[in-house]
């Protein structure tokens, strides 16, 4: 059996539980994307499964947040402006058409995680969104002993987190601006502490590549004056409370009269 670039694997010694793509190929390492879930990984050869009859289509990318919550009637609406900022390209292109599909404003801005923080606060005046996505990829680096709580234990939390902390200077209210971050097995607990709306994941779990563009789309599709439900929308997500976590708040869709 040859496993070559481009492929589609899983690993043994997890279980076979997620599926990647392999994105290079040095010295028996073979270097993995996930195909559904944040995560990058590394694998020797005798680790991982061939999976020949993968598709790229996932069922996920079809969900329809604008019929679900919108009626048509003699009304218009004015979805919340979305900015999505995200260190994946590929994910980032996939989150974008998801908005387009929905009917969202949404700007999107390929930014490695380590260099958000410094380009954030521009990026908000350019722009003026309601909603700001801060994502990409994390891990948590568990080692026996190791302090879950410890930015240092995290791929990129620490980055994430000096991200939001800017954006929630730049805006103060939670209220004007909704900011959802993490990727990955983020520190859930410190982006919520740095000013985060949303965030992931609380039980260190793998989050979907889509899941902070389906918080952010029922978000903007929903009634300023109307609150949001947070267990349903968290039941949206592909691994819910356990992935992804936040604040109670009201949609920030203004709806108009005539149509």
């Amino acid at each position: 059996m040859q496993i070559k670039k481009g492929d589609y694997v899983t690993r043994n010694s997890y279980g076979n539980d997620t599926v990647f793509k392999v994105i290079n190929v040095s010295d028996n390492m073979y270097y993995l994307k996930g195909v559904e879930v944040r995560l990058y990984a590394d694998a020797t050869f005798d680790d991982l499964r061939l999976e020949e009859d993968i598709k790229e289509f996932d069922p996920i990318d079809e969900i329809d947040i604008k019929d679900e919550l919108l009626t048509r009637g003699d009304y218009f609406y004015l979805p919340a402006k979305v900015l999505h900022i995200d260190g994946d390209e590929d994910y980032l292109s996939r989150c974008l058409k998801f908005y387009k599909r929905n009917g969202i404003l949404a700007i999107g801005k390929k930014i490695n995680e380590k260099n958000v923080y410094e380009q954030i606060q521009g990026l908000l005046k350019e722009y003026k969104p309601d909603i700001v996505i801060i994502t990409g990829h994390d891990a948590y680096l568990r080692k026996k002993g190791d302090d879950i709580n410890d930015l240092k234990n995290y791929k990129n939390s620490g980055y994430f987190v000096k991200a939001v902390r800017a954006a929630r200077n730049y805006e103060k209210s939670h209220e004007k601006l909704v900011i959802i971050a993490g990727a990955c097995q983020s520190n859930y607990e410190e982006l919520i502490k740095a000013g985060a709306n949303f965030a992931s994941s609380p039980k260190r779990v793998n989050i979907h590549a889509l899941d902070p563009a389906i918080i952010a789309s029922t978000i903007s599709l929903t009634e300023r004056n109307r609150e949001i439900d947070l267990k349903k929308l968290l039941e949206k997500t592909k691994y819910k409370e356990d992935g992804m976590g936040g604040l109670i708040c009201n949609g920030l869709m203004y709806v108009g009269y005539p149509r």
